[in-house]
């Protein structure tokens, strides 16, 4: 995919610091020798767009409503056939720079044959979502979609509106806890391959993994100049950038972390075209993001958090679990990573979810 008016590929670099964005980075093969079950992407000219196959166990119907800030966001709608009364909704939210049509679609879509109505939205800015300019990270915007997504399940008749809760995906599970720190509605919170996107962006220019390897203050500083530098460029009408900058060489822990990450977006396995890298003019609204700050207002809700054993990302669900008041659940899923934990359907841990929903929702 070709940034706007960028005349030319975007480089792997742009995956870094995007917390899974689709941007191609090249021509890069998906991992191969696996006996993993992928969500197979559906077939090119089918009215299915969504990078999983289409359930004949659900109803689907594309749906909009607005945020408090009048942007109209788009969103998936997804419920079990032969829906009677009013029953638990599920709100699923995308890793950083995706769509609903990839992971959070296959969540969603997979937890609505398990009896909830699930709701998948493009964050603002991005997708088929509204907001100008496209393709930005405004993260305070970002937190107020899950409470716009309340907003409209909770005055659907189907809906029992004091049953709603929330899966977080990657960036989505840091703003869907920020969320539910200021929205009581939410009623029950979980997150897979979390990513904490301020601590990333202020540690490791998106991922640390390796403690030697974040970033150091003038590293930082290098960062937020560069990005601040853009502003001037684009206010003047110039080029914009998309992705993490170049001011800042990749250390060997981010590099794999970006790898990673292409093997997802940039290759059939999770390529859409309507995900897309975020601003380089972002970085600063990033960087002073704090999902966790008042972590102790979800009490007395239950916050589940979901990790691969083997995930670059994994700390940042430990450290939440570690700060976060009971009811808290850590469940790590043996021999996962980050991205697998997107669309790899036999590591996904279906059971666990849908039975810390059914019993808290």
């Amino acid at each position: 995919m070709i940034a706007p008016g960028s005349g030319r590929g975007p480089q792997r670099r742009q995956i870094l610091m995007m917390g899974g964005a689709a941007v191609a980075a090249g021509s890069l093969a998906a991992a191969g020798g696996s006996t993993t079950a992928y969500a197979q992407t559906a077939r090119r000219g089918s009215k299915w767009d969504k990078t999983f196959p289409r359930s004949n166990k659900v109803d689907h119907k594309k749906v909009s409503f607005r945020n408090r800030l009048g942007i109209e966001l788009v969103a998936d709608l997804y419920s079990p056939k032969r829906l009677r009364g009013r029953a638990p909704a599920l709100i699923v939210g995308h890793p950083f720079g995706g769509v609903k049509e990839q992971t959070s679609g296959l969540y969603a879509q997979t937890m609505a044959e398990r009896g909830f109505v699930t709701l998948a939205f493009d964050a603002s800015y991005n997708g088929e979502s509204g907001g100008w300019p496209r393709h930005i990270a405004s993260l305070e915007t970002f937190v107020e979609d899950f409470s716009a997504a309340v907003d409209y399940l909770g005055t659907r008749p189907y809906v029992a509106r004091d049953r709603i809760g929330v899966i977080g995906v990657c960036a989505s599970g840091g703003f869907s806890l920020s969320a539910a720190q200021i929205d009581p509605r939410l009623k029950a919170v979980a997150t897979v391959s979390m990513y904490d996107m301020g601590r990333a962006y202020r540690d490791g220019q998106g991922y640390a993994p390796v403690p030697s390897e974040k970033n150091t203050p003038e590293e930082r500083k290098r960062a937020l100049a560069e990005a601040a530098e853009q502003r001037w460029v684009e206010f003047d009408g110039g080029e914009v950038r998309y992705g993490g900058g170049s001011a800042v060489p990749l250390k060997p822990s981010q590099q794999a972390a970006a790898d990673e990450f292409a093997e997802y977006y940039a290759t059939p396995r999770g390529a859409h075209p309507r995900s897309h890298g975020l601003s380089l003019t972002s970085l600063g609204a990033i960087a002073n993001f704090m999902p966790l700050a008042q972590i102790e207002l979800t009490a007395p809700r239950p916050l589940l958090f979901i990790a691969g054993e083997k995930a670059h990302s994994r700390y940042y669900s430990e450290d939440a679990y570690a700060q976060a008041p009971e009811p808290r659940e850590l469940h790590i899923v043996p021999g996962a990573g980050h991205v697998d934990l997107y669309d790899k359907v036999d590591l996904i841990p279906w059971e666990k979810l849908t039975g810390f929903f059914d019993k808290h929702l």
